[in-house]
């Protein structure tokens, strides 16, 4: 039940990263004003944006991201220490109990005469 509560936190901070991000100014879209092609002039600010502080979508990805992270974590720790039955297929064969060799040594190969053969007619 908590995985699946912080599955879907996980997944709905991705998706809200990912918003975010896609509907922020990048800083590079300042260059070509900085150095005299917009309207605000080449004085104005620095070749990636101005210095200071972070305006509210910057921050609330930095926090969205810091939560995507510790649920990240979160989820792996709790698929570590979940139940401990695997699914590989090679940890099954590993767990089953060898199978006995067929009567015989390895020295004395089996001889068709030796394999036991019911002669009763099959009824059809």
């Amino acid at each position: 039940m908590v995985e699946t509560i912080l599955l879907v936190v996980h997944l709905l901070v991705a998706i809200a990263i990912v918003g975010l991000v896609l509907i922020q100014h990048g800083k590079g879209a300042d260059a070509g004003a900085a150095f005299g092609a917009g309207a605000a002039g080449g004085a104005s600010g620095s070749v990636f944006g101005a210095k200071g502080s972070s305006n509210f979508l910057s921050r609330t990805t930095a926090i969205l991201a810091t939560v995507f992270f510790i649920t990240s974590l979160s989820l792996a720790y709790l698929s570590r220490t979940a139940t401990d039955q695997s699914d590989s297929l090679l940890d099954r064969v590993q767990d089953s109990p060898a199978i006995e060799a067929p009567a015989g040594t390895a020295d004395t190969p089996v001889l068709p005469s030796d394999v036991p053969v019911d002669d009763a007619p099959k009824k059809p």
